[in-house]
């Protein structure tokens, strides 16, 4: 699961305090700290420790579509209440979305797919702790990073104190303002809302502006064309100003970007834990190509590398997101409207492009640890390690980060191609790559056939022509991953949405 799978945060502006991270969880209650976000819940925190309610009839046998984390932590809640989960994976590991590369020198890895954690998200921190996870501070912000915008080099921090050292043509009134004021004006009146009304205001939100795009939403607000593109480019942004400008609200509103934290050691050391504790009950290497049901018993057809075979219990959790579940046979048929939602729903494209270097240049000669350096070049951004190990010369850099469009051309490129160009660009931003680079690899989730996307992103009015039909059950079929969530691209809303359909198939009858 993204996002991580996939989000990033614009760097911070200087002028304003950086939240503070600390490097562990204190306890369980340390989330509830923080006032004003949304989280899933209480009963679903909760669930991490009790477990779901006792059992008040017979167990049942459940087959569980995918081992991502959806489907992982389903399987988990269901085996502890006696039930009798069988994971079907279709590929040869745990995790989906969750996806740690581990091809790199000796102690050295990177993230795919889901790369951090917001201290707000509840839930994915609560199984941290029931695991034993370690966790340090993500880096976002780092007024040290660099900005490289129509052909000029510059520190993040000068930027910020100068506005004008790039040019977008901007309205008078907006001159001399950084994109962050100009977000925040823009959207003053939201916040005293989110404010006032606390979770509530959401859904009124959604009922007010889920007709708008990002675009359409700053328009509104009366940013100029240059103002738009401006924004774009710092917010990382550009190739999604299309997408639903609530889906921007919820996530910034929300504070999902703050405090954020890493799993120490890779963030398939979650979806391991899992596993560890479901070994026996999944099956690696089986694809599911049909679902079949009837008042009693659902039956998943399955081809595998030995051949095809059938397995049949008396629910299923389907956690493969919709844009591969277009393949999947259905008898009988979904309904329409669930029909029109796998066939309609948006989901984001993004490629991510590593590269392993001999030395970690960035901290020597520019002094940076941790933050994202923007760029309107075709790589984007470059993300570099939140953390310095003085013990190790050799560093793996995230020479590219895209989505949209932007991620759709990288992943029409061979991979040859795709690191050839991005060494190009990165060396007009850092010269030094060019000296240091040893081997670089990359994962466009377009291009893979298990994800066929890297996660849900509403367009305007998919929440509230989607949502509805997105998690209804069908028969004895429940649905989950993050696109069931409305935190989208989160391991949050693959671990709520595989919670919600494990409680839902545990009280339903047997």
């Amino acid at each position: 699961m993204p996002t991580d799978p996939h989000h990033s945060q614009p760097p911070a502006d200087p002028r304003r305090p950086e939240t503070p991270a600390g490097p562990h969880l204190s306890g369980p209650d340390h989330a509830s700290l923080r006032p004003g976000h949304r989280r899933v819940p209480p009963q679903l925190v909760r669930t991490v420790r009790e477990g779901l309610p006792d059992r008040q009839d017979a167990p049942k046998r459940v087959l569980i579509i995918g081992a991502g984390m959806a489907g992982l932590v389903a399987a988990y809640e269901l085996m502890r209440q006696g039930h009798d989960p069988v994971v079907l994976e279709a590929q040869q590991r745990v995790g989906g979305r969750v996806h740690t590369l581990r091809g790199f020198a000796e102690g050295l890895y990177a993230e795919a797919g889901a790369m951090r954690i917001p201290r707000v998200h509840d839930l994915t921190l609560a199984y941290c702790r029931e695991f034993g996870l370690g966790l340090r501070p993500f880096v976002m912000g780092n007024p040290k990073t660099l900005a490289f915008i129509q052909g000029r080099r510059m520190t993040m921090e000068d930027l910020n104190a100068d506005p004008g050292l790039v040019d977008f043509e901007l309205a008078e009134h907006e001159r001399g303002r950084t994109y962050e004021e100009l977000w925040e004006a823009a959207t003053a009146e939201i916040r005293e809302r989110y404010s006032s009304e606390g979770d509530a205001a959401l859904d009124r939100l959604c009922a007010d502006y889920d007709h708008h795009s990002i675009r359409s939403f700053l328009r509104e607000r009366g940013f100029s064309p240059g103002a738009v593109e401006l924004y774009g480019i710092m917010s990382f942004r550009e190739s999604n100003l299309n997408a639903a400008v609530i889906e921007q609200f919820r996530e910034i509103i929300g504070r999902a970007f703050e405090d954020m934290q890493e799993i120490v050691g890779g963030a398939d050391r979650l979806p391991a834990a899992f596993y560890e504790r479901l070994k026996d009950r999944v099956r690696f290497g089986h694809e599911v190509h049909a679902i079949e049901q009837d008042d009693h018993s659902v039956t998943l057809h399955v081809r595998t590398a030995a051949g095809r075979t059938t397995v049949t219990g008396d629910y299923a959790v389907c956690t493969v997101p919709f844009s591969v579940l277009r393949d999947i046979e259905t008898r009988p048929a979904f309904t329409r409207r669930k029909q029109r939602a796998i066939r309609e729903l948006n989901y984001n494209a993004s490629t991510k492009i590593l590269f392993q270097v001999r030395e970690r240049f960035w901290e020597r000669t520019d002094g940076i640890v941790g933050g994202t350096t923007v760029t309107d070049l075709p790589v984007r951004r470059i993300c570099y390690p939140s953390h310095s190990d003085p013990d190790e010369r050799r560093g793996v850099l995230l020479a590219s980060y895209t989505w949209g469009q932007d991620a759709l051309r990288w992943g029409a490129m061979s991979r040859e191609k795709r690191i050839q160009q991005a060494v190009e660009d990165v060396a007009k931003v850092h010269p030094e790559i060019v000296d240091v680079f040893e081997f670089g690899v990359s994962h466009a989730w377009y291009e893979d056939p298990f994800a066929a996307g890297a996660f849900a992103l509403f367009e305007p009015h998919q929440q509230s022509t989607l949502h509805e039909a997105i998690i209804q059950p069908e028969g004895r079929v429940h649905f989950a991953g993050e696109h069931c969530s409305l935190w989208h691209a989160w391991i949050e809303g693959a671990l709520e949405s595989g919670l919600r359909a494990a409680a839902a198939v545990h009280a339903g009858p047997a």
